[in-house]
């Protein structure tokens, strides 16, 4: 823990829930079951975020094919690693192993073919995965990637007791392990005993939601069941988010600077136009791709 007992962020006024969704269920890959709790229909109104995918299950057949060879243009993917253990390859010859509490961070950028296979027989594989868009300057960066593994990314406690783990953005003063200047991405991982308050400073024009994984919590009196997203309002007279734990609960916090540009995505290409991603599919047709 980078810090003990650190006070709570003053909010004078918290975003309350706009509408709560549930994921879809569905299968991608080599037929790894998951939610899709962030989809297409959602990506506008939550820019710069394109989709959040989450997935969980201790039998092996619901993820041991993992996610073999496949591309990515135009954005970046950001791993968490609840539990369990992948193992990454990609087209520019980047390698690492995933584990419990880990964060594999990718650019994809102008092309990479990467695979993720789970390195375990048995047990429990858990975790998520983020798509963050990249602004049409950087779409045909080169591709980047870095791993995280627990110890890695900066935690603190505050004095209500709630374990904070950043993954990206600001929190309390504490920096999390990525930062962004074009989307500033915020990407918490909360854990909250049963009554704490955790209150987090937002820009109001930022887009925001959460996601709960264990337990209920509420926000302004709206309660928020597991497995559920808020998408958090977006209000010039508010300056942040004040979440209650009504249980022992564990969520996601996920909040950005919007890009306000077209999203054109299929499949695994996520460009400005169609003629973007015509050329995106011409050249992993041509061998151009990476």
């Amino acid at each position: 823990m980078e810090n003990i007992g650190l006070p709570s962020e003053s909010v004078r006024r918290s975003r309350t829930i706009e509408r709560i969704v549930a994921g879809q269920a569905t299968s991608d890959g080599a037929g790894v079951q998951l939610t899709r709790v962030l989809n297409q229909s959602l990506q506008h109104r939550l820019d710069p975020f394109l989709m959040l995918d989450a997935f969980g299950s201790d039998d092996p057949g619901d993820y041991i094919a993992g996610f073999p060879d496949h591309p990515h243009r135009g954005f970046e993917t950001i791993t968490y690693m609840i539990s369990g253990k992948m193992r990454h390859r990609d087209s520019a010859g980047h390698e690492g192993l995933l584990e419990s509490g880990g964060v594999q961070w990718m650019t994809a950028g102008r092309g990479v073919i990467h695979s993720e296979i789970p390195e375990q027989e048995k047990g429990v594989m858990e975790g998520f995965q983020l798509w963050l868009n990249l602004p049409s300057q950087d779409k045909m960066a080169p591709p980047w990637y870095r791993d995280f593994s627990a110890a890695d990314l900066p935690r603190f406690v505050t004095q209500e007791g709630v374990v904070v783990t950043v993954i990206a953005g600001e929190s309390h003063g504490v920096t999390g392990a990525v930062t962004r200047e074009s989307t500033n991405p915020l990407y918490l991982d909360l854990q909250l005993p049963e009554g704490a308050h955790f209150k987090q400073q937002l820009p109001a024009d930022y887009n925001a939601f959460l996601y709960a994984y264990r337990g209920t919590l509420e926000i302004v009196g709206t309660p928020v069941s597991v497995q559920r997203m808020a998408i958090l309002e977006n209000g010039p007279e508010t300056d942040g988010v004040d979440i209650k734990a009504l249980t022992s609960a564990r969520l996601l916090l996920i909040a950005g600077q919007p890009l306000h540009e077209p999203i054109v995505q299929y499949g695994p290409f996520v460009m400005n136009t169609r003629e973007e991603i015509y050329q995106a599919f011409e050249d992993m047709k041509e061998g151009r791709l990476v």
